[in-house]
């Protein structure tokens, strides 16, 4: 029996949500966006992604309203993408996969730690600072490098 190719057909919000952000390349745009990334040609650079799959996903995600497209230069014309607030609130779920992640996947440590930009703490699984126990928000925080980075 083969599966469908969408979950449309599934009375569950996991599936619903899958069908916005459950491809390959939509969450790693969505982490991009939250490390600041803000422009297409710098979203392609960081992702490796091909250019048509980067312009599906931007698209998608801004009908979806996770992200708005801004115009920052009229000639030519030129547009960045933000995140709106229904983007931002993803990003509790996107830090417990990445937590999940760094527990399963790595290794060698993790690959990324998640920085909290008031001190030298780092982002714990409950989402605070495991320094000095802050509640943190994503425009609190900013990746570095982890063991697990290969430098």
């Amino acid at each position: 029996m083969a599966l469908p190719r969408t979950y449309s057909s599934q009375n569950c919000s996991i599936a619903r949500a899958l069908e916005v952000v459950g491809d390959r390349w939509t969450l790693l745009v969505l982490r991009s966006a939250f490390d600041g990334v803000r422009r297409f040609d710098d979203f392609q650079e960081e992702l490796g992604v091909a250019r048509n799959v980067l312009t599906d996903r931007l698209t998608r995600l801004c009908e979806e309203g996770l992200l708005r497209r801004v115009r920052y230069q009229e000639r030519p014309e030129r547009h960045e993408y933000r995140l709106t607030r229904k983007g931002v609130e993803l990003w509790p779920a996107m830090m417990t996969l990445l937590t999940w992640g760094d527990k399963h996947y790595a290794p060698d440590g993790p690959p990324v730690i998640v920085g909290h930009r008031g001190c030298a703490g780092a982002l714990t699984p409950d989402l605070t600072c495991d320094h000095c126990g802050a509640r943190l928000q994503p425009d609190q925080v900013e990746p570095r490098p982890g063991p697990g980075a290969g430098l």
